[in-house]
């Protein structure tokens, strides 16, 4: 490939409305050009290391006995009708109808699909286990989308299905899935990449893990321990708080706290920490606007993801006015009255706690002194906080958690029967039984997954693309190409590396050699091969990697067979 003929422009500034890196050195080097909110058209090197990424997923997939088929992008609402997720899912999910009024949706997953394409077929326990997979578009109307591969409403992904006739065939094949997972990071050039417990999701499913890109613009956050390796998205991490109670429990107390409306307000006022407060979250119900009241230790958060799945539905932030009862900036426990139907809740976070500030649900007054087992008797207590920096870690208790920052590039669920029992496909087993199989499900972002490399691996000037997904392998940059003797050696290199099987890009333009290089390091390539007046009076080209950790004479007879054995470490590295 000639780079003047290469499709895309290149150019130094990086563009005002790319907050990360990623983003700006795609739309810089010509990989993506922005279409809608969440939606870009490829260009030519974005598509030859996408190409490679799903070609590594092919392999994986085929080795741990994948089968590759293919589902269509929109599907008839009867199927989603099925499995109840057609009414369960919001407004994520596009919705319309057909010339002839039929309502149609577009495929965000296709669990339903997978199912719907071999119910029939898979009638007998012989057929059992197999497992089915498709690189595919998908479209997900994300509310905000950011960072522009990294979460877009137009994204291909390769999704995964398996089909089991027991949890303990289920359970085996997912470790086989997680290992193939392990190494499709690892054959991308991923060294950051870390396997965490998830929460499933609309996904459904006990037991979940996540891969996560370990990077600091992550919107994911991780819990890792430091001592024991534990691992685990924060949405899903335990959250073990200690307290020790006073000595002596004081009276509870009003006091008069003016214009104190946040926990800080009020602890700056009293001369108090956080952690010796209860404070009040309060959200609404989606489904009837019904007030969900959340007590929590002060200088805690929500953990919003746990707080629905104990309510087995979806919240938002209350919308709290007079009629409601509530007063907000001052709600406590004690003499908490809310008009209509209404749930409270206490996070673990509070047990065995005395003496705690907290709201005495009246304007401009708090209470001190809360002692919750003498004040509120018989509450219950559940987790509902996230895990925090320097907490306790689930596994070995020591307070060895650390919180980092992280992309999620894949996901793999233990599925159960949430779909082919709600679909319902059925199985004869040996003894002539009618049975339900058992799922899995294994997905990967492949756009956001090369974007996310480019994250991890780039410098000021332009991503460093792994050997095995860059979209060429050997970048030949002939300076001064208006000079015979430069142009000839190029010309020639450029034959003998393509007749090699070498993917090469060349760039012959008579431009200057600073912006000859600016393009190269934006395209990324790992090796650079430079043929220059300078070089061939030395009598010899000039080889140098993106990462800059080579740089060496390379002799012209001698030029191509050392590409070919630096290509083969680095794909092997």
């Amino acid at each position: 490939m000639k780079l003047d003929k290469l499709i895309g422009d290149r150019f130094k500034e990086r563009p005002s409305d790319c907050q990360i890196d990623s983003h700006a050195l795609m739309v810089r080097g010509g990989y993506i050009k922005y279409v809608a909110n969440g939606i870009f058209s490829n260009f030519p090197p974005l598509k030859r290391v996408t190409r490679k990424i799903e070609q590594i997923i092919r392999e994986e997939m085929d080795a741990i006995d994948g089968q590759e088929v293919m589902f269509p992008v929109v599907m008839p609402a009867s199927l989603w009708e099925e499995s109840g997720r057609y009414t369960s899912i919001g407004s994520e999910m596009v919705r319309f109808t057909d010339r002839n009024r039929q309502p149609l949706v577009l495929g965000m997953t296709h669990e339903e699909a997978a199912v719907q394409l071999v119910r029939e077929y898979a009638n007998t326990y012989t057929k059992y286990p197999f497992m089915i997979y498709q690189i595919q578009t998908k479209f997900r109307d994300e509310a905000r989308p950011r960072g522009g591969l990294i979460r877009v409403r137009e994204f291909t992904m390769k999704d995964a299905y398996s089909f089991h006739t027991s949890q303990e065939d289920l359970e085996e094949y997912y470790k086989r899935a997680h290992k193939a997972y392990e190494n499709v990071y690892r054959r991308c050039g991923c060294d950051n990449v870390i396997s965490v417990k998830s929460d499933s999701g609309m996904m459904g499913g006990a037991v979940s893990h996540e891969f996560m890109m370990l990077t600091p613009i992550g919107e994911d956050s991780i819990a890792i321990c430091k001592k024991c390796g534990y691992t685990a998205n924060v949405e899903a991490a335990p959250s073990i708080i200690e307290n020790k109670r006073d000595d002596v429990s004081e009276e509870l107390r009003e006091v008069n706290t003016p214009n104190c409306h946040t926990i800080e307000e009020v602890c700056g006022f009293l001369k108090t920490e956080p952690q010796k407060s209860a404070k009040a979250v309060v959200y609404q119900k989606n489904e009837d606007d019904s007030f969900v009241v959340l007590f929590i230790r002060g200088d805690l958060d929500v953990n919003e993801t746990k707080l629905t799945n104990y309510l087995g539905c979806d919240i938002h932030p209350a919308v709290i006015d007079e009629e409601c009862g509530i007063v907000a900036g001052f709600i406590g426990p004690v003499g908490l009255k809310v008009n209509g139907k209404h749930v409270v809740l206490f996070d673990d976070s509070l047990k065995n706690t005395n003496n705690l500030v907290c709201g005495a649900n009246k304007i401009d007054y708090h209470f001190t002194g809360l002692d919750l087992e003498r004040d509120c008797p018989e509450i219950e207590y559940h987790d509902f906080a996230k895990a925090i920096d320097g907490g306790i870690c689930p596994e070995c208790k020591e307070r060895a958690l650390t919180i980092s920052r992280g992309i999620e590039v894949g996901n793999i669920f233990q599925l159960g029967t949430k779909y082919t029992k709600s679909m319902g496909m059925t199985y004869l087993d040996k003894d002539g039984k009618v049975q339900t199989p058992i799922m899995g499900c294994y997905g990967i972002g492949v756009g956001r997954l090369a974007a996310s490399v480019c994250e991890s691996s780039h410098d000021d000037f332009g991503p460093i693309w792994p050997m095995a997904i860059a979209p060429w392998q050997v970048h030949l940059c002939a300076v001064r190409s208006d000079d015979e003797k430069v142009k000839a050696a190029a010309d020639k290199l450029y034959g003998d590396l393509q007749n090699a099987g070498v993917e090469v890009i060349y760039d012959d333009r008579n431009v200057r050699a600073g912006v000859m290089f600016s393009d190269a390091d934006l395209l990324g390539v790992p090796l650079r091969v430079i043929i220059s007046p300078r070089n061939l009076d030395e009598g010899v080209y000039e080889l140098k990697s993106r990462d800059k950790t080579l740089d060496e004479k390379l002799a012209p007879e001698n030029a191509v067979e050392r590409l070919k054995e630096l290509i083969a470490s680095m794909i092997a590295k």
